[in-house]
């Protein structure tokens, strides 16, 4: 899949080819970490590869958190049984907060599902927005460093 991401952004013309990062950027899984690293071995400068893919992941995390706090909002009842992964990702949360989950969260699960739980767990909405945000630029500027400096995250070609 990132090959074909990469395919694509390629494919597209030099002045547009940060529309296909930024398009890159919104998958859950691919976000500003592989975005930025599609966008760099694609060709793309370094600053707007980055900012591309971080402003697609920053965009569907925000929707995310906006349609589940939406969502919380009208929810009322009992709570289901959680997931073994909602037990553990909630365990994470009463540890190390919203900072902690938001900065490490993205080595085990999407931006996406990360912020839409803690949103879920009652953190506030504008909370996990910015510190989502500082993982998403974050981590897309390290791995982005990475690719500049020729490190293989993705092995492409």
């Amino acid at each position: 899949m990132i090959e074909n991401l990469q395919d694509f952004t390629t494919s597209l013309p030099p002045l547009l080819q940060w529309l296909g990062v930024m398009a890159a950027g919104a998958i859950p899984f691919v976000e500003s970490y592989f975005g930025s690293v599609i966008g760099i071995f694609a060709g793309v400068p370094f600053l707007l590869a980055v900012a591309a893919a971080v402003v697609g992941n920053v965009a569907t995390m925000v929707l995310t958190v906006s349609v589940t706090h939406g969502v919380r909002g009208r929810m009322a009842g009992p709570a289901k049984e959680a997931s073994p992964r909602r037990q553990r990702l909630r365990r994470s949360f009463d540890r190390y907060g919203v900072a902690g989950v938001s900065l490490l969260g993205q080595t085990v699960l999407p931006s996406q599902i990360t912020s839409a739980a803690l949103v879920s767990f009652g953190a506030p909405k504008r909370t996990v927005i910015v510190w989502q945000v500082v993982s998403i630029v974050l981590w897309g500027v390290v791995f982005g460093v990475l690719a500049l400096l020729g490190v293989d995250l993705v092995g492409s070609r």
